[in-house]
């Protein structure tokens, strides 16, 4: 467990040009207190003691704001970036090198029992605000644009946006709008009123004629 959390702190380092030093990120980072506190609590979920693990879990999320339960699958170098409002349900998987903000919420539609939470690939990105639901995956190297809501699987190394997830770019090309990044995302609410207006206009011109 140490080294793994020795690589959890170097991941945050390494991934926040705010971070000065592997002291800082351990002591004052909420994402990194958050995960050592998971990674305590997931070996004592399978060892049996379920009542402590959820207790150390539930004292982590009222130090952080950052609640992941401790029957959760969590690879090695995992971060969580800022961190508040972060939740990860019992059945979550997320692979290794994965790097997710604020507001994400791993978490269940209520409609399935048994495996109800999603699979998360190697190397993914889940931007803030994003929310990821039901026994769903994410192919590794993908990337989950601010705001989405992902309810059905995406594949390997894509780009999903919006409400709900489209796909607009996968294997390096093209397949909805330009190349996206952290700063330079397609507003969805935008193009939803774009779209309601290109309606608006076709309806009045079938009524005018």
């Amino acid at each position: 467990m140490f080294s793994q959390i020795k690589e959890d702190v170097r991941a945050a380092l390494d991934r926040d040009p705010a971070a000065t030093s592997a002291l800082e990120v351990f002591f004052l980072y909420p994402g990194v207190k958050a995960i050592r506190a998971y990674r305590r609590a997931h070996r004592a979920y399978l060892k049996g003691h379920k009542f402590l693990a959820r207790m150390i879990s539930q004292r982590a999320a009222r130090k952080t704001g950052i609640e992941i339960h401790p029957g959760a699958k969590i690879g090695r170098r995992f971060v969580i970036d800022h961190g508040h409002g972060v939740v990860i349900g019992e059945t979550a998987e997320i692979g290794d090198d994965v790097l997710i903000y604020q507001g994400v919420t791993l978490g269940g539609t209520g409609k399935d029992t048994g495996k109800r939470h999603p699979t998360i690939g190697n190397n993914v990105m889940i931007s803030a605000g994003a929310k990821v639901l039901g026994p769903l995956h994410i192919g590794d190297n993908s990337r989950v644009a601010a705001g989405a809501v992902v309810l059905e699987n995406v594949p390997a190394n894509c780009t999903v946006v919006g409400v709900p997830a489209r796909l607009v770019k996968q294997d390096g090309k093209k397949v909805y709008c330009a190349s996206l990044d952290q700063i330079h995302i397609p507003d969805p609410i935008a193009q939803e009123i774009a779209r309601l207006e290109k309606r608006i206009t076709a309806l009045e011109g079938e009524k005018n004629k």
